[in-house]
């Protein structure tokens, strides 16, 4: 069995840095992609960053110089370092991951929160 658990959400003001982590346990291999989702209420999941295994990066245009996405793959672990944060950024972040072989896996989800 697979889990992804995430952990470093919370209350930041505006301006502010939080940094998320995800690792990968359980029985997992091939692992093609680590990335961050988010979904704020009323609105769809989106991507957030993502990386691949030979640590190639996209980003969403709205975080683009303010998020950076990092991976270490021994450890199946990937971060997400979110500075200069901004009210708009509130939302449930998932992590996700995308294997060759056991398909996809999702995060529990953790709460962000940036005060104005």
């Amino acid at each position: 069995q697979v889990q992804l658990v995430e952990s470093g959400g919370g209350l930041v003001q505006a301006g502010g840095s939080l940094r998320l982590s995800c690792t990968a346990n359980g029985s997992i291999s091939g692992i093609k992609t680590m990335g961050w989702y988010r979904q704020a209420p009323g609105n769809e999941r989106e991507l957030v960053a993502v990386i691949t295994s030979a640590g190639r990066t996209g980003y969403a245009d709205s975080v683009k110089g303010r998020f950076t996405i990092s991976r270490d793959n021994a450890k199946n672990t990937v971060h997400l370092q979110m500075n200069s944060l901004k009210p708009e950024d509130t939302a449930v972040y998932y992590c996700n991951t995308d294997t060759w072989a056991q398909g996809i896996y999702w995060g529990q989800g953790t709460q962000v929160t940036v005060s104005s």
